[in-house]
């Protein structure tokens, strides 16, 4: 996983990141949107108006975001003084909560609710993930160490060594065999 900013400059980093990214959305949507609503014989300039007025707007809304969200979870980290998971989710709570906060209390506590959900969904994903090809790697490390032990069986018993491409086979041969497992099936595998 790549490592984050350290807490000060990760604000800067994920307010542009977020700006970034709500242009780049917005200006494809509004693009189609303005091309679709403009009359026959302006729809270019119609979308090319849409994604000037309206890409930027929902740029500050991606930045405003994710600039709460980044200062909930330097707080976070502040305060726990351990990053995981659980500061992700809480930020992303907390970040849904502020968002929402004049349109009442009952949809501030919604949203609050939909954004630590969002969040926990995510983390979830990068959890299993990461789990996931752990167990991948580990595998395709005792595979080699098989590999390397029946080398040494063979060079105590007197036989030469495997050639390059021969270790180069065997170590695509058991990839393979761990790649026709499929992901569901090591997945979920508990044997």
């Amino acid at each position: 996983m790549a490592q984050r900013e350290p807490c000060p400059d990760r604000f800067f980093d994920d307010l542009g990141g977020a700006f970034a990214m709500g242009c780049a959305g917005g200006s494809i949507y509004y693009f189609f949107k303005g091309f679709i609503s403009a009359p026959s014989r302006e729809r270019f300039k119609g979308a090319l108006n849409a994604v000037k007025h309206r890409g930027p707007v929902l740029g500050g809304g991606f930045a405003m975001w994710g600039g709460l969200f980044s200062v909930f979870d330097c707080s976070l980290l502040w305060y726990r003084q351990k990053e995981g998971p659980l500061n992700a989710i809480a930020a992303g709570f907390g970040t849904g909560g502020i968002l929402a906060i004049r349109a009442g209390l009952h949809i501030c506590w919604r949203n609050a609710i939909a954004g630590g959900i969002i969040l926990a969904v995510i983390e979830g994903v990068g959890v299993a993930y990461n789990n996931f090809m752990v167990k991948q790697q580990m595998l395709m490390m005792h595979e080699v160490s098989k590999i390397n032990e029946e080398r040494m069986k063979r060079m105590s018993i007197g036989l030469p060594d495997y050639s390059q491409e021969e270790l180069q086979g065997k170590l695509m041969e058991k990839a393979q065999e761990q790649q026709n497992s499929g992901f569901f099936g090591s997945l979920f595998n508990r044997g």
